[in-house]
């Protein structure tokens, strides 16, 4: 077991990382597990589990019902992540579609997946080659079978549960079966499937980051149906639980500590990184190696802040293409009452999903989408439906009972191009804690994305048809979901991607930017998966590189 060496505030180690989220925690662990000293250098504070559990306890009903997800966890002042109520601006958003891009991410030992849904989605092989098999789009430098084994290693990296039935995977393509088989439908998933699935719509089994059983010092899931923004229990797989791992083999985090600069030499090899601590005072971190590893935001943010002589547009940035291609999953909600009881929200927030219009020849003309059958309460929005209608006493009980049995919310999520106008540049006027530009970016989806939302609205208004569906509602705007890809996009020639298919940069032989920014498509699907399994084929090439 070796650890980073100190001297004077400032540090070197083997493997110097930046960012303590799903993608650094995993390249520390197998890196400080075979040996190597490893730094992990996070821009927010050390969180405690029953912290944020109380926090959303005591938080109002009103931002319950608007989902602040971002509201419970503390935040360091000198290291701001996005809050929305009210909102603190760190993120200026303009174009057409700003306001389908207002991002939730942490700033935190662990980031991220301390508020996800633990959907463990992989990309469908098609979605490797979209430009070779649709016309639209750009092609991976890889494909689907060389990712595929390092699908399986996350997978059991992350204690994922999921189908073990071929037909009710999606993709079907895999080499290993789930650790474990997938965790069991309730009433309204399994009487749901029975109403959609005759029609084409595919509901299946969401592979998911949590078990029915205790797995691996994690508790088996027990339905608190919290999973967002924090589950309780610790049940759910948060990168916490990697970053904890790392840590007892050696690797060395420290909290609160902003990378803001990073030194290159002749070679333009990668000598250094600089960050600032709590009280603004900068230190220095030296390695053989590097891995920016924040988010697909807050990365490109640091590479354009970093410019230096020799890469005065910014680090990685030859291309020009650093900050651009700006992805997320555009989404939207469909609600409804059922002609028949389905009593959601028992088990996880999300356990189904309609992955039928995942796939097909469309795609050449139109976004592809997932139908996800959100099964978290629906007591709040039932209660608050039912309070404007001016109920009390039994009345009101024997409303709130009705829609809570019948109750359907619907999330779909479109599938963006990468586009380089979608673009991240650095903030003149708007600084963070420690002086440092905030990021402003330009949003727009594209035609591709608005045919999708149209031809999604007909297949939502068919199965409200077969559930003779009243209160029909299809909200009109865009909102994010926090699947943010696409800054540090992934290609073959180093004059329009910024990394390779094992996502080291063209410009640095030594520095890597695994996660979700190199991903050159978006699918219909959750990241975290992909951004995980990139990360493992990333930390073996630094071992064929050293």
């Amino acid at each position: 077991m070796n650890a980073p060496r100190f001297h004077d505030g400032d540090a070197d180690a083997d493997i110097v990382i930046v960012g303590s989220g799903v993608v650094g925690a995993l390249i520390a662990h197998q890196w400080a597990a075979a040996g190597k000293s490893v730094l992990i250098l996070e821009a927010g504070p050390r969180i405690k589990r029953a912290d944020v559990v109380e926090n959303w306890r005591n938080i109002s009903f009103e931002r319950r019902l608007g989902s602040d997800f971002q509201g419970p966890y503390p935040q360091s002042p000198m290291a701001t992540a996005p809050l929305y109520y009210p909102p603190n601006d760190y993120v200026a958003l303009s174009g057409p579609d700003a306001s389908s891009y207002r991002q939730g991410f942490i700033k935190a030992v662990g980031g991220t997946t301390w508020h996800w849904a633990a959907s463990c989605w992989r990309h469908l092989p098609a979605d490797f080659r979209m430009q070779s098999t649709y016309g639209v789009g750009r092609d991976w430098p890889i494909s689907y079978d060389d990712l595929e084994p390092y699908y399986c290693r996350a997978e059991e990296a992350m204690g994922v549960s999921g189908p073990n039935d071929a037909a009710l995977q999606s993709p079907s393509q895999r080499s290993k079966p789930y650790l474990a088989d997938m965790i069991p439908w309730g009433h309204g998933d399994a009487t749901f499937a029975e109403v959609v699935n005759p029609h084409g719509y595919n509901l299946i089994p969401i592979p998911q980051g949590r078990m029915i059983t205790p797995w691996n010092g994690r508790p088996a899931c027990c339905g608190n149906n919290n999973c967002q923004p924090i589950c309780p229990i610790g049940a759910m797989y948060n990168a916490i639980h990697t970053v904890e791992a790392a840590e007892r083999v050696g690797a060395k985090v420290l909290d609160e500590a902003v990378v803001y600069g990073i030194d290159t030499d002749d070679n333009n090899r990668v000598t250094a990184v600089h960050w600032y601590d709590a009280k603004h005072v900068s230190h220095k971190a030296t390695g053989r190696q590097f891995v920016i590893a924040c988010n697909a935001l807050e990365t490109p943010r640091l590479l354009l802040l970093a410019a230096n002589k020799q890469n005065p547009r910014g680090i990685a940035n030859s291309s020009d293409q650093v900050g651009r291609n700006m992805m997320d999953h555009s989404g939207f909600h469909c609600s409804f009452l059922a002609d028949r009881p389905l009593w959601l929200g028992r088990g996880p927030a999300q356990s189904s999903c309609m992955v039928g219009p995942r796939e097909g020849e469309f795609r050449s003309q139109y976004s592809a989408n997932k139908i996800i059958l959100n099964n978290i309460s629906r007591v709040p929005t039932a209660t608050s439906q039912a309070l404007k209608r001016g109920l009390t006493g039994k009345a009101l009980d024997e409303e709130i009972r009705r829609r809570v049995a019948l109750g359907v919310d619907l999330s779909i999520s479109l599938e963006p191009l990468p586009d380089p106008a979608n673009r991240l540049t650095l903030s003149k006027t708007r600084r963070d804690g420690h002086g440092l530009a905030c990021p402003d970016i330009y949003y727009a989806v594209g035609d591709y994305v608005h045919k999708g939302y149209d031809k999604a609205c007909d297949q939502l208004r068919h199965i409200g048809s077969l559930f003779n569906a009243e209160e029909f509602e299809i909200t009109t705007a865009l909102n994010a979901n926090n699947h943010i890809m696409g800054s540090t996009i992934m290609g073959a020639d180093p004059r329009s991607s910024v990394v390779d298919g094992d996502c080291r940069a063209h410009d640095h032989p030594n520095l890597w930017l695994p996660g979700g920014g190199p991903m050159a498509s978006a699918s219909v699907v959750n990241t975290t998966l992909t951004m995980a399994a990139l990360a493992l084929k990333a930390a073996d090439a630094m071992g064929r590189a050293a």
